[in-house]
């Protein structure tokens, strides 16, 4: 469905994502895995077109990533992007005008799970209240592929599994998920399969059970070897 092709992307002369080959299937679930910097949140950014690559190609269901996919593939920012002035429920209607795959009673219905009201302003949310928000306006749209880049980051402990339990609920069986995160063990018994990012490069990817099986091995114990001690690992 999600298809890079030998992408790279260069600022300057750092090399943000380099020659980076990878496919995400339909109806999976995907950890993208890494420290700041791995080029996990620039990938993101090149698959909906808000960061171009400097070389490869991005294909939606065979096709160059453009005005289309743009139409079903929803992602989901580290950065906040409302305006103070805007309540909840303005962010909604905000999404409304953008997005035609936009359903406002799911967004209700997720911001009532989120534990949000309407009427609170943008500008007073905690961080974790702003995740919240980010991933419930995000999860409204009825998209083939969610990008959320990194949406746990300021939620506690104990909210998050809820957040994970709705956001799984929220979407069809047909659809790809790619959650973005460090929190590996929050991961691990959601995930289909696992996408393993480092300085750039593409250090690994594994299917979840595959690992399990073949390499006797979980995400976090993966995750411990190619960051923990500067190995590196080959998909």
């Amino acid at each position: 469905m999600l298809e890079f092709k030998g992408v790279t992307k260069q600022y300057g002369s750092k090399t943000a994502v380099n020659q980076v080959s990878l496919k995400l299937e339909p109806g999976k679930i995907y950890a993208m895995l890494g420290p700041n910097g791995s080029g996990k949140t620039t990938l993101m950014k090149m698959s909906v077109g808000l960061v171009k690559p400097n070389k490869g190609e991005i294909y939606y269901n065979n096709q160059l990533i453009g005005t289309k996919s743009r139409k079903e593939i929803a992602y989901m920012s580290t950065e906040p992007y409302f305006y103070n002035w805007m309540t909840v429920k303005d962010v909604g209607k905000y999404y409304e005008d953008f997005f035609e795959d936009y359903s406002a009673k799911r967004y209700e219905n997720l911001i009532q799970r989120m534990e949000l009201g309407m009427d609170m302003k943008t500008k007073t949310l905690s961080s974790g209240m702003m995740a919240k928000l980010k991933i419930a306006v995000t999860m409204a749209r009825k998209s083939k592929v969610y990008l959320l880049d990194e949406p746990l980051n300021g939620i506690d402990l104990l909210a998050r599994d809820e957040i994970i339990k709705s956001v799984l609920e929220a979407i069809d069986d047909d659809v790809t998920l790619v959650i973005s995160s460090h929190l590996v063990d929050e991961l691990e018994r959601v995930v289909d399969s696992a996408v393993f990012m480092k300085e750039g490069n593409l250090a690994a990817a594994w299917d979840v059970e595959d690992l399990r099986m073949q390499q006797g091995k979980s995400i976090v114990d993966l995750y411990r070897e190619i960051y923990g001690h500067g190995g590196d690992m080959t998909c």
